[in-house]
């Protein structure tokens, strides 16, 4: 007989109570019990194609138990003997490359994984002589990773708002962005990262009337994950439909509590670049870039969505050069 269960809701019952309770039926999947099993037990673990399980993280076993009602004969997992109990235990598939498997569910592209909190760089060099500059990009980046790294660490429970890491090209906002993910969703949590551009080409394709996929079917995991990142938002070029649908994203996941980190070039109009002049943005290398005009990021994704943003994102600025690019430049220079 089945274990009695007191829990508030699925998402919280205990998986070590699901472990170690028995089924009088081999019909695992069709029974109430394992499709609690199969909401509450970390999903991502399981291997989606796996023939033992069908993806759902549990397999049934047999064990000798006295007073057990044999199986029927036609049924799955039926055995001749003596009367045994099914019980539900983790399927093998669960066990292994668990950490890729988390990751490549939560759309962590491989050129991130390796992203973390401990290799983010803050004492960067940048080939540069002029010290107090250094010094300063340097604690922006070391207070970036303080605020993103305490988002971490707290979530869920910290607040409902997420993040919006804005800063120029290759000052390591993604980096975070994932670091972050990364932490949460291997605590178990749901979590996704999308680039700002494929997540609209994505949805987009959709519409083709030869595709697999359904407009609905993209934008669901995306509105019902408990974090999302969305990467690089603005760097598409603006249109009224892109508007719409990032607003609506937003705001879906404004109203269901649901927390969102992004990542962007752009500044507002009144936030500076750093080492701004009058001429532009100087870097360490010497050169002098000029500021596109209406670049910010109000013209990239509208006047309503950035409000939005101030309400459900807590800003996190990277005042910091290009370092990737920097760090190019001076290699060539020492060639």
């Amino acid at each position: 007989m089945i274990r009695p269960l007191e829990v508030p809701s699925i998402s919280t019952i205990p998986i070590y109570c699901l472990a170690d309770c028995h089924l009088p039926d081999s019909s695992i999947r069709g029974h109430p019990l394992a499709l609690l099993a199969r909401s509450a037990y970390a999903c991502g673990m399981a291997r989606a194609d796996c023939t033992v399980c069908g993806g759902t993280g549990w397999k049934v076993v047999e064990r000798s138990t006295a007073g057990a009602q044999a199986l029927s004969d036609d049924r799955p997992g039926a055995s001749t003997g003596d009367p045994k109990m099914v019980w539900a235990v983790p399927c093998d598939c669960t066990t292994g490359d668990r950490t890729d498997r988390l990751l490549a569910r939560a759309r962590v592209p491989e050129r991130y994984r390796h992203c973390d909190f401990d290799n983010f760089e803050t004492d960067n060099e940048y080939g540069e002589t002029v010290q107090p500059r250094i010094q300063v990009w340097n604690r922006s980046l070391a207070q970036a990773r303080i605020a993103v790294e305490g988002f971490a660490r707290e979530f869920p429970f910290s607040s409902d708002r997420g993040l919006l890491l804005m800063g120029g090209c290759g000052s390591g906002k993604t980096h975070l962005a994932v670091a972050a993910l990364k932490n949460i969703v291997l605590r178990g949590h749901t979590g996704l990262f999308y680039d700002y551009r494929e997540l609209l080409k994505e949805i987009q394709d959709s519409y083709n009337a030869e595709s697999q996929t359904t407009e609905m079917s993209v934008l669901e995991p995306v509105l019902k994950t408990e974090l999302l990142v969305l990467d690089d938002l603005g760097s598409s070029k603006p249109s009224p439909w892109a508007m719409e649908t990032v607003g609506h994203i937003l705001n879906a996941r404004y109203n269901d509590e649901k927390v969102t980190v992004i990542t962007t070039n752009y500044l507002d109009s009144e936030m500076k670049s750093p080492g701004e002049t009058p001429s532009g943005v100087t870097f360490p290398s010497g050169e002098t870039r000029t500021a596109p005009k209406d670049e910010s990021l109000e013209s990239r994704v509208g006047k309503r969505v950035r409000s939005r943003l101030y309400e459900m994102c807590r800003t996190v600025e990277f005042s910091a050069p290009d370092y990737r690019k920097e760090i190019r430049n001076t290699s060539r220079g020492r060639a």
